[in-house]
């Protein structure tokens, strides 16, 4: 365990301000909005913004401000935040990112979740966080390894909890963070106390019984995983194919990779005309110069490649179903996320479900857009726990 500091070079700053000024800007259909991906007018304001007025060294103490280490699993660097937390028997919290995510997009729930004490809770709800980045992630940085998919992550997770002498934790995550977060929950049971997700995928089996007599609230969720299918999933079939071939452009040109971000945090959030509708800009920004600084584009798409099968088992679409999930789970159900679970078959699924929230407002990142919301029902699902 080696203490880490984030100091990205001001050479790096630099640079990334003389490739954004030297942008080479395709032409636009006209009155398209969004329809045919993200606008040029609000791409050329961000990348300015980027560009003259966005401030990485703000950002960088605010992550600096938390005591960050690296070690090495398996061959990979794996950097992570551990906060601990100023009440002794705090429950120890492992909290995962997903893609286009990052560590950064925890800075609004850190301090709640460790200290509640000195934000109006209970100090029985105390955390001592670990937030590790994602092998391939961020200030993990790319690890030149083929296999590190998400079993493989929640593998490594368990040896880090391991190594930092956590015997009962509880597990968090949203998109690929549920994922891992999962797996922890069939590859190290005796350790973990629960899982707690703000995202979960449930698909149908085929079998018409199954879906017979939903409401239309299902049904209308059942047609939004045919709207991400046809439409919304075109980055995760082009990642999880050719992730080598996108990786030369979003490595190359930092405006292919704001936009290849930004457009998510457009179509998965509960924003209205633009993303910082949901989420603050400078965040949003901190986020993608995480990706842009470390160079880790090409190599977090990897992990989409490394999960192809596991997808395909999980929606079962072929393949041998994945173990059963033996420890208590939490859901967290934010309404403008990008796909919407089922109960029905969330309970076919994950027959251990004991706490499960239906929220009014929230998408995708609920730790950026929902703060207060996902710190409440982290603790509400703990305090359940056995």
């Amino acid at each position: 365990m080696e203490p880490y500091r984030i100091e990205i070079p001001q050479a790096d700053l630099d640079d990334l301000r003389r490739r954004l000024a030297d942008t080479r800007w395709p032409t636009e259909l006209p009155d398209t909005g969004w329809d045919r991906g993200v606008p040029l007018g609000y791409l050329a304001e961000l990348a300015e913004y980027w560009r003259t007025e966005f401030d990485w060294r703000a950002a960088e103490a605010r992550l600096n401000a938390h005591p960050q280490f690296t070690t090495e699993i398996d061959g990979a660097t794996v950097h992570f935040l551990h906060v601990r937390s100023p009440e002794p028997d705090a429950t120890p919290l492992l909290v995962t990112h997903g893609w286009p995510g990052a560590v950064a997009e925890f800075l609004d729930v850190i301090g709640p979740l460790a200290d509640p004490r000195a934000h109006g809770g209970d100090p029985a709800d105390a955390f001592h966080l670990v937030i590790p980045s994602i092998p391939g992630f961020g200030f993990s940085g790319p690890h030149g390894q083929a296999g590190w998919s998400t079993a493989k992550v929640a593998t490594a997770w368990a040896e880090l909890m391991s190594r930092l002498g956590y015997d009962r934790y509880v597990a968090q995550g949203g998109d690929a963070g549920s994922v891992i977060s999962l797996a922890l929950g069939r590859t190290d049971p005796e350790h973990l106390l629960g899982v707690h997700v703000n995202m979960l995928m449930t698909f149908p089996s085929g079998d018409p019984e199954e879906l017979a007599g939903l409401p239309e609230s299902d049904l209308a969720r059942l047609g939004r995983l045919q709207r991400f299918d046809t439409e919304l999933s075109a980055y995760m079939k082009l990642q999880s194919t050719r992730p080598q071939t996108l990786a030369y452009a979003l490595t190359d040109s930092p405006v292919g990779q704001l936009a290849w971000v930004v457009e998510k945090f457009r179509e998965w959030t509960d924003s209205d005309k633009v993303p910082e509708d949901a989420i603050a800009r400078d965040l949003i920004l901190t986020i993608v110069s995480i990706y842009w600084l470390t160079g880790t584009a090409g190599s977090s798409a990897q992990l989409y490649f490394e999960d192809a099968e596991g997808l395909r088992q999980i929606s079962g679409a072929g393949g041998a179903a994945p173990p059963p999930v033996t420890v208590p789970v939490g859901v967290a159900v934010f309404p403008h996320d990008i796909l919407l679970p089922i109960r029905r078959l969330a309970d076919r699924d994950l027959p251990t479900i004991t706490h499960w929230t239906e929220f009014e407002h929230g998408g995708h990142f609920a730790a950026m857009e929902q703060p207060a919301s996902l710190v409440a029902d982290i603790r509400a699902f703990v305090r359940s726990l056995p």
